[in-house]
């Protein structure tokens, strides 16, 4: 299969195609996602939630997004797999650039997310014109999350237009395309219209160039009702439940192993064995 890059995300743009993207945390999982065919895998910082438990992203370190996101790429080689820079990573143009080029470099990643607006837009700008493609991030930002609180964003006019300024001043900054997450459906479609890169949606309406759910609502692996925004297209937490309840059971009532799961030996060497251990220890 060819590499998904960047330039797909532009094409897809002017053809009118719809862009699915999913979030991804480890190998075994983006096997799956190579398998379905999806070309677009982004490594949120939302493993902190959903991988490793915490109550909110802030704690997820560099290294660890790093860790996850090399994962993804050996599982999806051919995706663009697009990497979170962490709370505070890219806090300065120095930070950002440092912390991008390990993720490109060490990880893998054909792109990195950020999240803001106009006030990132000079991070952005130098990070692409060194050749480190970037995908912003307006309306809810997880990481601004004890700041503007867990809801839309961009309902009043003030807001609003400053959410399609920030849209513009990412785009002007080079990003490749623009996360919306969280904003009304009629907005976020008026912003699309207007930037020539592609938005991807989240919580965002149908207007948008694409959307992205994560990994864990997709599939039911969390024994909660789906977010609003989220749609479950499958239960997969009960049906984990079921198998490893069987598993425990028949070890427990000792139908497994049998002999078909395990490897034979001749029981006269196996005899032998013991008995020279035995007699070198003198037993």
């Amino acid at each position: 299969m060819v590499r998904t890059t960047t330039a797909d995300f532009a094409r897809m743009k002017a053809e009118g195609r719809p862009i699915p993207m999913v979030t991804c945390y480890d190998y075994a999982s983006a096997l799956i996602v190579a398998r379905a065919g999806l070309r677009f895998i982004l490594v949120g910082d939302s493993l902190g939630q959903v991988m490793l438990g915490h109550d909110d992203t802030l704690r997820v370190s560099l290294d660890e997004m790093i860790s996850h996101s090399a994962a993804v790429v050996r599982g999806a080689p051919d995706a663009l797999v697009i990497g979170d820079l962490p709370f505070l990573s890219y806090a300065m143009v120095d930070d950002a650039v440092r912390s991008a080029g390990r993720m490109m470099r060490e990880a893998g990643v054909r792109a990195v997310k950020l999240e803001g607006g106009r006030s990132m837009a000079p991070i952005v700008r130098r990070m692409v014109e060194l050749g480190i493609p970037v995908v912003g991030h307006l309306g809810f930002t997880p990481q601004s999350a004890h700041q503007i609180g867990i809801r839309v964003q961009g309902r009043t006019l003030e807001t609003a237009a400053d959410l399609i300024a920030d849209a513009h001043a990412l785009e002007q900054a080079g990003a490749c395309a623009v996360v919306l997450e969280l904003v009304p459906a009629p907005l976020a479609a008026a912003i699309t219209k207007r930037l020539k890169v592609p938005t991807i949606g989240i919580g965002a309406g149908a207007g948008c160039s694409g959307q992205v759910q994560v990994w864990h609502d997709l599939l039911g692996l969390f024994d909660r009702p789906p977010f609003r925004h989220a749609r479950q297209y499958a239960a997969i937490g009960p049906a984990i439940e079921e198998a490893l309840r069987g598993y425990a059971g028949e070890v427990t009532a000792g139908v497994f192993p049998t002999a078909a799961n395990a490897a034979s030996m001749d029981e006269g060497l196996v005899a032998e064995a013991v008995a020279r251990f035995e007699a070198a220890e003198g037993c």
